[in-house]
């Protein structure tokens, strides 16, 4: 008679993941959750009144992984997944490249949340950058104060329509309208109705947002300080303090970056290219980038272009070779971009460096001269042409006077 063998029940190997993709909505979420075989172990749905939920899935099945998709307010459902588990086990998938899910006929929440638990078993979803929570939140201070910009822009342009609109109006002699002395006398300007209740509503909403600029500009003092990275981007000419805290904050970490094409393909400043059939053609700018980092560097390109030499004469190449302004202002903007990468990886600030010194013993390389002498040359060379078209019998066996001056230049 044998004796019965008695077996264990198979113990959970805690290395073994569990994947979970959230579809993410602004009230409630919805999960499916896949082994690493790809067999669907559940699903429901979380309602957002109750962010505890989400720490009891984490605990439903060891070692988790979750992925959901980077939308309006993602921040808040990472803040309370990094709660539960470790934020390396986060990831936030781009939406533009999970195109199994855009171009899908049958798009349920449910089959989107399988979807994206699916493609992050298999290692296929394109993440996202998670920056940390005092640079996100330094991100929208100053995002914030950009808006604020904007409106302020608006309002001036309504208030010179408003006043372009008006007879026999004399405006005072100031540079600015909207300085000190220009905000006295619109003022204390009197419009008829209802031209005079506009100027007035306008010119208080100005100081409101004005106001709200300065406290904004405040706030980011205290929250940039002076770091090391953005002493290095302001080095560059162009950039002033709200500039380079944009460059640095988005950029975040220079080291994601290989290459400095890399970092003017996120920013957005190389045009898409379509090449087939040995054709190559150059079309727009991707639409898809870091909008706050393209306009910082075009916003900056256009200051650098008037107070350097460098940039000045690398716009004025190619505006003479036939590119638009806009267009030449781009590349200044991809100029510099590429630049602030060198400066962020090799951490050093942003030098001119003189033109090269002569060689001892031999002269200056004296350009304008060299220019004149080229040009005379060429001038004789077309007389010497006509004169040769006249068939002209008698023949010159020494050079002349002024051939003689030009060999000697």
């Amino acid at each position: 008679m044998s004796t019965p063998i008695h077996t264990s029940p198979p113990s959970i190997s805690t290395d073994v993941a569990t994947f979970i993709g959230i579809d993410y909505h602004k009230r409630y979420s919805v999960w499916h959750a896949v082994d690493a075989a790809g067999t669907d172990l559940g699903k429901g749905r979380i309602e957002h009144h109750s962010p505890h939920d989400f720490a009891t899935l984490m605990k439903r099945w060891p070692n988790p992984r979750i992925v959901f998709e980077a939308s309006m307010n993602w921040h808040w459902l990472y803040e309370v997944l990094e709660q539960s588990m470790p934020s390396q086990h986060l990831m936030l998938a781009n939406p533009f490249k999970t195109r199994i899910i855009a171009e899908a006929q049958v798009k349920t929440d449910r089959i989107d949340a399988r979807i994206l638990a699916l493609l992050l078993r298999a290692g296929l979803i394109s993440s996202v950058h998670i920056p940390c929570k005092e640079t996100r939140q330094r991100k929208e201070v100053l995002r914030q104060r950009c808006f604020f910009v904007r409106q302020r822009t608006m309002l001036r342009n309504r208030i010179h329509r408003l006043l372009g609109a008006q007879h026999d109006l004399k405006l005072p002699q100031c540079s600015d309208l909207f300085g000190r002395k220009g905000m006295g006398f619109l003022e204390k300007l009197e419009l008829p109705a209802p031209a005079g209740l506009l100027l007035k509503q306008q010119l208080e909403m100005l100081k409101n947002v004005q106001t709200r600029i300065k406290e904004d500009e405040a706030a980011l003092e205290q929250m940039m300080g002076t770091t090391d990275a953005q002493k290095r981007v302001l080095s560059l000419p162009g950039m002033g303090p709200i500039l380079a805290s944009v460059v640095v904050s988005e950029i975040d970490d220079i080291s994601r970056f290989n290459s400095a094409q890399k970092l003017c393909g996120y920013i957005g400043l190389c045009p898409s290219t379509s090449s087939s059939g040995g054709k190559t053609y150059n079309g727009k700018l991707m639409k898809h980038c870091n909008k706050w980092l393209r306009w910082a560097f075009v916003e900056a390109a256009w200051v650098a272009m008037g107070c350097d030499s460098y940039f000045g004469d690398l716009y004025k190449k190619k505006r003479a070779a036939g590119k638009k302004a806009n267009t030449a202002i781009l590349c200044v903007a991809r100029r510099m971009a590429r630049i602030t990468w060198q400066l962020l990886t090799q951490e050093r600030s942003y030098e001119k460096i003189p033109p090269s010194s002569p060689i001892q013993g031999k002269p200056a390389r004296n350009e304008t001269a060299a220019t004149g002498c080229a040009k005379e040359g060429e001038d004789n060379a077309s007389s010497a042409r006509a004169v040769k078209g006249k068939r002209s019998k008698t023949k010159q066996t020494f050079p002349s006077r002024s051939n003689r001056r030009l060999a000697g230049c």
